[in-house]
């Protein structure tokens, strides 16, 4: 059973950039189901994706995949489908424990977990690559140049699962997508105090973008259809298609 997460619990004197660290990774199971509205429905969706695009002999990359859930998804799922998973974090002590967790498995197709940025991960064979909460963390002006890798790297019918926060193009709706948003911690035992504190933590580091942002620059990386299947408050998952449309 997961810890519970209380990293934002105490009065805080400064408020440092929230990291991916050995604190996160002993709670974020706890931490993810309070703060992410929808969360297992995008996973097990991730791996309803994988039974219906991943082809065998193919490739499929998760990249951000902090303990390993969509990858662990992706193997159930296509238990009859021969391929290789690989799941990619920045940061040691999630690819330590995602290694620690995929080992406690019996998989048909291997999980091969890796420390690099995604930004450096050389994408090749894909019939499916996952951004699940990452590309938020990367620095905006290299967004569009990692999606067109990613782009290249993907087989002809392949598709991008990329699930994001998002922000809305006014004032008025994006603050009333953050008082839900906030309403939603609350319910879930969070106090005003952790959600204060946490979002200072983030809001130097978590640079979100409209989802008409995301669209028009998968389409500038060459995908050609971009399907919006989820969204609940300013979270938001969907697929991105190359070559083929739905």
């Amino acid at each position: 059973m997961s810890k519970q997460d209380k990293i934002f619990a105490t009065p805080m004197q400064s408020v440092e950039d929230f990291t991916f660290d050995e604190a996160v990774a002993d709670v974020f199971p706890d931490m993810i189901k309070r703060s992410v509205p929808g969360y297992q429905t995008i996973v097990h969706t991730i791996g309803e994706l994988a039974s219906r695009y991943v082809k065998s002999a193919t490739r499929v990359y998760d990249l951000g995949c902090s303990l390993g859930a969509a990858s662990l998804s992706v193997a159930r799922a296509t238990h009859a489908i021969p391929c290789d998973i690989v799941a990619i974090d920045s940061s040691p002590a999630m690819v330590e424990r995602c290694s620690r967790t995929v080992r406690s498995f019996a998989l048909s197709n291997p999980i091969t977990v890796e420390q690099k940025l995604a930004q450096n991960t050389k994408i090749e064979n894909a019939s499916m690559v996952i951004m699940n909460f990452t590309l938020q963390f990367i620095k905006p002006d290299e967004r569009l140049a990692l999606l067109t890798s990613i782009y290249k790297g993907m087989n002809d019918g392949a598709i991008l699962v990329l699930s994001e926060k998002v922000s809305h193009p006014t004032l008025q709706g994006n603050e009333l997508l953050i008082d839900l948003h906030h309403q939603f911690k609350r319910d879930n035992g969070y106090s005003e105090l952790e959600v204060s504190q946490k979002r200072a933590a983030l809001e130097n580091i978590m640079l979100t973008d409209s989802f008409e942002t995301h669209e028009n620059r998968l389409f500038e990386a060459g995908f050609s259809d971009v399907v919006k299947w989820y969204q609940c408050y300013n979270f938001m998952s969907l697929v991105a298609i190359k070559g083929q449309t739905l």
